[in-house]
């Protein structure tokens, strides 16, 4: 399969980045590369546009650089609260996960984040105040703390009122017995009885 080489234009998850000199198949440069506006043909002109484009690239990535350097030290003296809903023993229902926090921040703060730059080794499943790790950039990496908080408020415990309970019975299937109990009939109050329904 013929190969061309060619110059990027645009960052390409893969490939590569702005200004950078890659080889590729001739029909993926042809069909889809030059067409968008992603790459252009390596020709002796456009290498001369190649220091333009590798000035442009240095600029824009000091200028990201320094932005999230900024971001990052307002974002450490921040503290984002989540509110979820727990259940009555003040156990949460589901999990905090990065989509949440990026969500908060927009919120709250007006911070609009990529929930890919918010590191979490697992979701948060408990209630209290957690250290999230934020990787904004290759070269920033820095903390914000994140407090959970129930929604539903708790419910005070009490202790449970003392109740006499009657004892069960271990079998099955039969209604408790009475605290009275009836002494047996004798033979002859059972012939009586019977005499009367008749």
């Amino acid at each position: 399969m013929p190969k061309t080489e060619v110059i990027l234009t645009h960052n390409i998850v893969g490939l590569g980045g702005e200004s950078d000199q890659v080889k590729v198949a001739a029909g993926y440069a042809r069909n889809y590369l030059f067409p968008q506006g992603f790459a252009i043909p390596l020709t002796g002109a456009n290498k001369r546009r190649l220091e333009a484009l590798k000035q442009r690239r240095a600029a824009r990535e000091a200028d990201e650089l320094n932005h999230m350097n900024d971001l990052s030290r307002s974002l450490s003296k921040l503290v984002a609260v989540v509110m979820v809903k727990t259940g009555e023993d003040g156990k949460m229902f589901g999990s905090v996960t990065t989509g949440t926090i990026a969500d908060q921040l927009k919120n709250q703060f007006e911070v609009v984040l990529d929930k890919k730059k918010i590191h979490l080794e697992h979701p948060i499943r408990t209630l209290g105040e957690h250290e999230v790790e934020l990787r904004l950039h290759a070269d920033v990496i820095t903390k914000l703390k994140v407090r959970v908080e129930s929604s539903t408020p708790l419910a005070k415990v009490e202790a449970p009122a003392v109740e006499e309970k009657e004892e069960k019975s271990e079998k099955r299937g039969k209604r408790p017995e009475r605290a009275e109990k009836k002494a047996p009939a004798s033979k002859a109050e059972k012939g009586a009885k019977s005499e009367k329904a008749q």
